[in-house]
């Protein structure tokens, strides 16, 4: 199969998703955790917290540049089983340490090993997905991400006061290997020369072109993740909600941000990618500026689910732009795209934590909104100026000549000569797409059994931790008031979904139905 016609759903991108899955299960509940373990276990003061965070962090903004020309010269998947590798390395450091010192190590294993993971595997996304649907490949890409971090929260709730944090450490080291495993199967994929040098020529007018969408991208990240913080001191400082508490308040939009990613590019493709950026960018403010004059937990989780449903469209549709404009770069422009949102992502809790102290709650919130309606004024210029094909809409039988067209200047030549060598092979029938009424039934059944059977081991492990609302409506008829805590609605909420997955799954073998084709 061509690298134009695989998709997520053959065996080497099933295999890509279970790295992603397993890998950022650990990652996810790292952050969460890492600032709690030093501070019981290593006994750090803040400033030495703030330096470990900072010391990952920085590290693997350094490594970015450097992931993504590995992954534009070597198999993208072998440079990601190197970082899954570093971080269970790191997680084994964590496990051991008794030290700041071996603790700084083990941060900065985790810092390049990230820096490594997830730029090979966005790259070999959008390298693996140019001749079909870049937008849905990303969005499942990113819905295992969510799934991933929600088994990690899951197990870390439940097996923290049980094991403590050397038991979860070596566990994230185990499930980093795992993914490491799963991206050294099947063959190697070798690079041939003449597209690095073709990509070695296209890439660096492809980065010019790109600077415009990076700096959007850095901005609104800075301002997501700084407000991201201003949620958490309104709902623990203001409304003095326990942990459990803010958990649940951020519950709903994290089950959307799970579960809408691989659906939404039904919407983006008819909208195109500028519009849903817009949206995007727009619900942000909507969120920043609803935070500024909200005061109860449930209008607070609302505005979050609206924006967690936005998010979970923006970031397939920026990945896989970024992926379509790197001039047959896509590892040097993922390196960018990533290094550009980690930059923002440690800039902006900083800068807004400190207008948070001189002018107040407030003026943080419509700060943070008025970069969102910057970023959403700007993005139509950073995506024009990719020069892109126009891309074809739902109904349209043709894709629509690029706007500006003009003159056969040395500029537009460049732009075209660059856009002609870096166009995806025509989109071919996939496996994904062409599968029949009974193929479709027997992949939705199979789907199916792998959903039920983590289903089955995570309703086991509630029941082992007595926190099953399943097992207690069977047996006890329901669960007391004093005992609905938040692994009890997890498991609600888990059996909801599962029955919803059950009914749609079967219906397709009840009445079988063709897969429809996605829109390219």
């Amino acid at each position: 199969m061509s690298a134009g016609t695989r998709t997520p759903t053959d065996p080497a991108g099933r295999r890509v998703l279970s790295a992603a899955l397993f890998a950022s299960a650990p990652a996810e509940v790292l952050d969460f955790l890492l600032p709690l373990w030093a501070g019981s276990t290593l006994h750090a003061g803040a400033a030495a917290v703030g330096a470990l965070i900072a010391f990952e962090a920085v590290l693997s903004l350094i490594v970015r540049p450097l992931a993504g020309e590995l992954a534009d010269r070597f198999d993208q998947r072998r440079v990601a089983a190197a970082g899954a590798g570093l971080y269970a390395l790191s997680f084994a450091g964590y496990a051991l340490a008794d030290s700041l010192v071996v603790a700084f190590v083990a941060a900065g294993l985790g810092g390049a090993g990230g820096a490594l993971f997830w730029v090979g595997l966005r790259a070999w996304t959008g390298q693996h997905s140019q001749g079909g649907d870049g937008t849905s490949a990303y969005g499942k890409l990113l819905s295992a991400e969510g799934q991933g971090a929600f088994i990690g929260y899951l197990v870390a709730f439940s097996l923290l006061e049980r094991g403590g944090y050397p038991l979860l450490f070596w566990l994230g080291s185990a499930a980093c290997a795992v993914a490491a495993g799963s991206l050294l199967r099947g063959p190697r994929e070798e690079r041939t020369r003449t597209a690095a040098g073709r990509g070695d020529r296209l890439g660096a007018a492809a980065g010019r072109r790109l600077l415009p969408l990076m700096v959007v991208s850095a901005v609104t990240a800075a301002a997501e993740a700084g407000l991201w913080m201003l949620v958490l001191l309104r709902l623990q400082g203001d409304l003095e909600l326990s942990p459990n508490e803010i958990a649940l308040v951020f519950a709903p939009g994290f089950v959307v941000f799970v579960l809408l990613p691989e659906h939404t590019h039904h919407l983006t493709d008819r909208l195109g990618r500028t519009p849903t950026l817009v949206v995007s960018f727009a619900a942000s403010a909507l969120f920043a500026a609803g935070l500024a004059v909200v005061s109860t937990p449930l209008a607070i989780a609302a505005f979050w689910t609206v924006a967690a449903a936005c998010f979970a469209a923006q970031i397939p549709v920026e990945q896989a732009t970024v992926a379509a404009a790197s001039g047959g770069r896509i590892g040097r422009g993922m390196g960018l795209y990533e290094s550009a949102r980690l930059a923002g992502v440690v800039a902006g809790p900083l800068v807004m934590g400190v207008l948070h102290e001189e002018l107040g709650r407030v003026a943080a919130c419509v700060a943070a909104a008025a970069t969102s309606v910057v970023g959403a004024l700007v993005v139509p210029y950073a995506v024009r100026t990719l020069r892109l094909p126009e891309e074809k809409k739902s109904g349209n039988p043709t894709p629509t000549p690029t706007p500006g067209a003009g003159p056969d200047t040395a500029h537009v030549r460049e732009g075209r000569e660059e856009m002609d060598a870096s166009k995806p092979e025509p989109a071919q029938p996939s496996a994904e797409t062409a599968l029949g009424p009974k193929a479709h039934a027997r992949k939705e059944r199979r789907d199916w059994y792998i959903h039920t059977v983590a289903f089955a081991l995570g309703q086991l492990v509630l029941w082992a931790l007595d926190s099953s609302w399943l097992v207690r409506q069977i047996t006890d008829g329901g669960v007391p008031d004093d005992q609905r805590g938040p692994l009890v609605w997890v498991g609600r909420i888990w059996l909801t979904i599962w029955v919803i997955d059950t009914i749609w799954s079967w219906s397709y073998t009840i009445w079988p139905r063709e897969k429809k084709a996605k829109s390219s």
